[in-house]
């Protein structure tokens, strides 16, 4: 068995200077074991310095076996006996300091051992939820008297192609609807547009309740499901430049949409957007528009209603794998090849595996990649920044610190796992009981959904959304989606957020025994579980929804 070093991001990567140089090291991390020494480190590096173990030997042997002490006996007794017992606290010292540190887990194969931690009982519900009062309040309000226009009395009509997956997808009918009402426009429903990544053909209302949709917002907005009648050359509207605005910029304000889509909008009678990812901000739009967003995320935007049974079905399931009610957690691991390449950081893996992982990033994304010179240094000080994907088995080690027991149940949300089953292994072994939707549901049960990627995606999100305890591993519209939403929802259920930070610096620091390393993971995470925060300029409102979405109760 092998003692296992945390030094997946700082440690031992700080003293090679490339990839290649590290590689003939060691690739340090929590699921690899060190087998790195001194010798791997240039001697120069070690001339004209005295290290603590050489200060000792010059100490003892300059003091303890002078020529002084030699002519007084009784005081080369004293020595002596001080230099014993100087050696006795020395090795208990060792022995403590061996069994805290420097080794976080041992490595067994591909098992990964941790020591158990005691189950808190807040492991499986938001500690400080009931410290807060705050509740939703973004909802339609019932007997208002609509001031919606006619729709042939409107500005004219909008309509957005909304690119992406699905939760991108989501945001951008989102921003619609409220650009729509900043204009006083009609607006088409939106096409979801094909992606290039997930080669998908689903509509609007293959995934979404398009009636609900409509009349929910019946008094915001007007929403028509197709192109106007007197509009007869369709394909124009997703073709010409004539009938496109191009020019919007990111998290553009309110203002801008007025002083320059508005009179276009007018002057057409109907002009499409785009592209529309990201192009509505937060501080820079009044609050009403913002509460507007919240009541289409949370309550407007409901997924068919076969769509909400299955994943019902998922959830119970879930609570009923033990043979008995059980609480479990919701993973969202993203560690997917087009994740981990576009993050451009360093993870562990053969050569072999980092030579094809290169030249994967120098096809899709070569104005990054260069020459590729650059890379290391950026890849270590995102690594230091914590902007790195967690590793399944760094996974792993975080849960275990907080006290989750290998019987915890776990649902994974994710697509194929970078590396395969061998990445997932030490995660695997940890937690016996990781299933995904694949395994919990029959194969003619999920067939249904297969035709449409997004209706897959629509699973996987409602059940992380109802889970006891749902853990993100990396940013992305997926996971702040769902801590958003059950924020808003009560924030009664725990949302963790990994300070990645933190993983980096602990994991890298080979002196950082189990003890200290549960108690930093704990402390930590204590304020990351999903509570509503004070929100800061340029927020993100669909991961914090508090100031504009939310009142005290």
């Amino acid at each position: 068995m092998a003692e296992l070093r945390h030094s997946s991001s700082i440690g031992n990567r700080g003293v090679t200077a490339s990839p290649r140089k590290r590689d003939d090291v060691i690739t340090s991390s929590p699921l690899v074991a060190d087998n790195s020494s001194a010798s791997n480190v240039d001697d120069d590096d070690y001339r004209g310095r005295y290290y603590p173990r050489d200060r000792f030997r010059l100490f003892v042997s300059s003091y303890f076996f002078s020529d002084e002490l030699r002519s007084h006996p009784n005081k080369s007794k004293i020595s002596l006996f001080l230099l014993l017992l100087l050696l006795l606290v020395l090795s208990l010292s060792s022995v403590v300091h061996r069994l805290n540190a420097p080794y976080l887990c041992k490595k067994d194969g591909i098992t990964l051992q941790c020591p158990r931690v005691k189950e808190t009982p807040s492991l499986w519900e938001n500690p400080y939820s009931a410290t807060t009062s705050w509740k939703p309040c973004a909802e339609r309000r019932e007997g208002l008297i609509s001031d919606i226009p006619p729709e042939n009395a409107t500005n004219g009509y909008i309509f957005i192609h909304a690119e992406g997956g699905l939760n991108q997808q989501r945001i951008a009918i989102c921003n619609a609807v409220a650009v729509a009402k900043i204009m006083n426009a009609t607006l088409i429903l939106p096409v979801l547009k094909q992606d290039q990544i997930w080669k998908d053909q689903t509509k609007f209302e293959d995934i979404f309740d398009v009636d609900h949709f409509i009349n929910y917002l019946k008094d915001d907005v007007r929403i028509v499901r197709d192109i106007p009648e007197w509009f007869t050359d369709k394909n124009e509207l997703f073709t010409s430049i004539r009938r496109t605005v191009k020019n919007i910029p990111k998290y553009a304000s309110a203002e801008f949409y007025i002083d320059n889509v508005l009179p276009r909008v007018k002057e057409k009678k109907i002009m499409s957007l785009k592209p529309f990812v990201d192009r509505l901000g937060y501080d820079n739009v009044p609050p009403e528009i913002n509460r507007l967003r919240c009541r289409v995320n949370y309550h407007a935007l409901k997924f068919l209603p076969e769509i909400e049974q299955m994943a019902d079905q998922l959830v119970s399931r879930m609570r009923n794998r033990t043979g008995s009610s059980n609480p479990f957690m919701a993973l969202h691991l993203r560690f997917e090849k087009g994740m981990v390449g576009l993050s451009f950081c360093d993870f562990v893996g053969t050569r072999s595996e980092k030579a094809l992982m290169a030249a994967y990033r120098k096809k899709e994304w070569p104005r990054r990649f260069k020459d590729g010179s650059h890379l290391w240094a950026l890849a270590l000080q995102k690594r230091k920044e914590g902007r790195c994907p967690l590793e399944p088995g760094e996974v792993a080690v975080l849960l275990r610190a907080m006290g989750y027991p290998k019987e915890t149940q776990i649902y994974v949300a994710s697509g194929q796992v970078y590396g395969g089953q061998n990445r997932m292994a030490p995660l695997r072994n940890m937690f016996p009981n990781l299933v995904t939707k694949e395994e919990l549901a029959t194969k003619p049960e999920l067939d249904g959904f297969k035709k449409h990627v997004t209706s897959l995606a629509a699973l996987d999100f409602l059940v992380c959304l109802k889970s006891d305890v749902f853990v993100m591993t990396h940013g992305g519209n997926f996971a702040k989606l769902i801590i958003g939403n059950r924020r808003y929802m009560g924030h009664r259920l725990k949302s963790i957020k990994p300070d990645k930070g933190l993983m980096s610096k602990s994991l890298g620091d080979p002196y950082m025994g189990w003890a200290g390393f549960v108690e930093d993971v704990v402390l930590t995470h204590q304020t990351r579980t999903g509570l509503p925060e004070e929100t800061f300029p340029n927020y993100d409102l669909w991961e914090n929804p508090l100031t504009n979405c939310m009142c005290k109760a």
